[in-house]
Formats: structure tokens, sequence, C-alpha cells
């Protein structure tokens, strides 16, 4: 498959070393996801095998310093989640739940001790992790959660309901946002702790490659250390959020990468009328407006990842690449279906399969409306949420 893809010489403003990186993924994916991927898929199946390759890989808490970590830099790390979702969204998002959400978590908010306990090994993949927050009335609003901890005693008591929190029926460790009488506070929940119970979420028809779960927590007892003693109200979830939403802006690119290639490649092979494809004027209309929006928003993941790794980057900006990658992500990914014609529904090809992903994509982390009203809170300075 030819990558013409990158227009404007995008390759040019990389380094040597994040060039490397990317061709390291890109391998990976290219040897292991995309040959099994239409399977898993088809059959709903996460593939647990797969994470001790990535953690070799050095895909784990990527982003993160020191306790095991890799500690490579932000662009780095975009890079590696644009190459992942180039083979499916659902195992991108395995590295983001890991190391963007459980893991930073840990490592933002949590004690000296909690980080040596836990960090190492979840950047080895022995321990994989998830992000309790979503709640089945609480997902733009997380404020309106209603999973609760109490004391008792030196302990603290959790009840409550968590819904759409990846991994969390294979997870060895869950963080859990509860309130208290303090307001929202994170929790470290072992997940064979009594009182807690994770069922997956079917039938999907988006992210099938991937574990989406209810959690159910029953008088769940935790002790004081459980308790991540940085994070307090919504600032603490929302700090990674951010982590996450910034892996999407890279990864959505990286699914319209490769329905772009998988259509180009299509329309120079496929004859009708005496001719290929990719010689009459509206299929080269559609893949130069598709080759346009991955060059633009590629750019807008780079320009935020090098704000990242500089420590300037704002939240607004942050909600400025979600919401426009994964809008035009979608966009390209319908349109390259479209030109498969009827092969396009099938799952020879990943165009389809990456827009039923992108459904999910676009709505977690913040939906268009929530990444749209960021936005105009910052350009008006006035909040519309309410």
């Amino acid at each position: 498959m030819l990558d013409t893809s990158d227009l404007i010489g995008i390759e040019s403003l990389l380094t040597d070393t994040e060039i490397a990186l990317r061709g390291e993924v890109r391998s990976f994916v290219d040897s292991t996801i995309k040959p099994n991927i239409a399977n898993w898929y088809e059959k709903a199946i996460f593939p647990l095998e797969i994470v001790p390759e990535m953690a070799k890989l050095g895909l784990l808490g990527m982003h993160l310093k020191g306790y095991g970590c890799p500690g490579r830099t932000s662009v780095e790390y975009g890079l590696a989640a644009m190459e992942l979702e180039a083979g499916d969204s659902g195992l991108r998002t395995f590295v983001s739940v890991q190391g963007s959400l459980a893991m930073s978590a840990i490592h933002k908010h949590g004690s000296e001790e909690q980080k040596n306990e836990w960090l190492p090994r979840m950047a080895a993949g022995e321990i994989i992790g998830c992000f309790g927050l979503t709640e089945p009335t609480a997902g733009s609003d997380p404020g309106s959660m209603t999973t609760f901890a109490h004391r008792d005693g030196s302990d603290w008591v959790l009840n409550g309901t968590k819904r759409w929190i990846g991994l969390a029926s294979v997870a060895q460790v869950a963080i859990i946002w509860a309130m208290t009488g303090d307001g929202i506070r994170g929790f470290i929940v072992p997940t064979d702790t009594p009182g807690f119970v994770a069922t997956p979420i079917e039938p999907k028809l988006s992210m099938r490659a991937s574990i989406q779960c209810e959690i159910q927590l029953t008088d769940l007892r935790l002790p004081e250390s459980a308790m991540l003693p940085k994070a307090r109200g919504l600032r603490g979830p929302f700090e990674c959020l951010n982590e996450a939403r910034y892996g999407i802006i890279w990864g959505a690119m990286g699914a319209a990468r490769d329905s772009y290639l998988t259509v180009l490649d299509f329309s120079r092979e496929r004859m009708q009328f005496g001719k290929p494809l990719a010689g009459y004027q509206l299929t080269q209309q559609k893949l130069v407006n598709m080759a346009l929006e991955i060059n633009k928003g590629t750019l807008l993941a780079l320009q935020i990842g090098r704000l990242k790794d500089l420590g300037t980057l704002s939240t607004h900006q942050i909600s400025v690449g979600k919401l426009n990658n994964c809008r035009e992500a979608i966009e390209v990914c319908r349109e390259a279906r479209a030109m498969l014609g009827g092969n396009g529904i099938t799952l020879d090809y990943s165009p389809m399969r990456h827009a039923n992903n992108l459904e999910s994509v676009r709505t977690y982390e913040g939906t268009d409306e929530v990444h749209t009203l960021i936005l105009g809170q910052h350009i008006t300075g006035i909040a519309a949420f309410r």
C-alpha cells in the first residue's frame, strides 16, 4: 500500500527518534494487529495476548516518567496512538485506558507508596487498569455522579454504578471516582475486592475488539490508604481525561489515514467502464478532500503535541483537536466506505470498521457538543453548559 497521505512534508517536522518510534509501532500493527483484526472484531475479542508485546514496545504509560514508565515525549506518544488506531480504535483505546487514564491517575494524584506499588507492574503489562468515572445517568455531567463513598471507622465504603468502563472485566485494578462528604475523590480499587462486579456490555456495533463494562459497587470496603491523596473535585479526573483526549487527536487521524490508503489502493485496481476508478474526476476529488483533511488534522495534532511537550498547552486547545479530528476522521472513513461500494460493508476492508469505531471515539472523552461548549466559553468568556 503506497502512502501518499503526506502532501506537505509533515515528516520533515519530525525528529529521527520520532520517526524511528513510529516505524516500530507501525511494524507491530502491520504484523500483529492488521492480519487478525477482522477476526477479533467479528468475534468481539480483545486480544489479551498482545499486552506483553505492547509493554515491550514501551506503549503502556508511554508518556509518564519514573516508576518504570517509558518516559517518552507527548509527540512520540501521539505518533504511537496514530499508528495503533490505524490498526483499530479498540486497541489504541487499551493503551489510552491503561496509560492515559488509570496509570495517569496514580502518577498525577497518588502517593509515593501508591506509585511504587502499581505503576511499574502496569508499565510492564503485568497489571491491567481501568478508570471508573462515567455512570448510567452521568456521562457529560460527571459532577452529577451518584456513586458515594462514606466513612466507616478508618475505612471507606463505596456504593454505586459505573458504565462504559473500558477493560473493567479484565482489569486487576480500578480507579473509581466517587462523591464523598468532601466532594469527589478518587480511589484505587483492586478488582478482587468483595463488592466489585464488572459485566461486559454486549452486543455492540462499535469497538468490538475492545471491552466496555458496567461496574456495580456494593458495600465495597477500602482502607484509608486506597484514596488518591492529591485528587480533589472534578479537576482530578478531568486532568486524566485530557491525557486521553490528547491521544484521540492523533489516533483519529490514524483511522482516517488507513481508510484513505485502503480506498486509494482499491481505486487504482478496480476497473469500471474500461479504466481504474482512480482515473475518474469524482474519485480524485474525493481522494483529494480526504488527504487534505488528514494533512490538516495531523498538523493540528503535531502542534498540540509540541505545545504539550513545552508545557504551554491549554485545555481549550485539546478540545480543538478532539472536536476537529474526530469529526473529520469519521467523514473520511464514511466516504471511503462508500467508494468501496458493496465491498465496503465487509471486514475485508477497514473503512466501515473504522467508521463504526469512531462513533464511539467521537462520543467518549467528551462529545462534540461538550467540546463545542468548551471552545464557545473560551471564545466568548461565557459558560453555556447550563
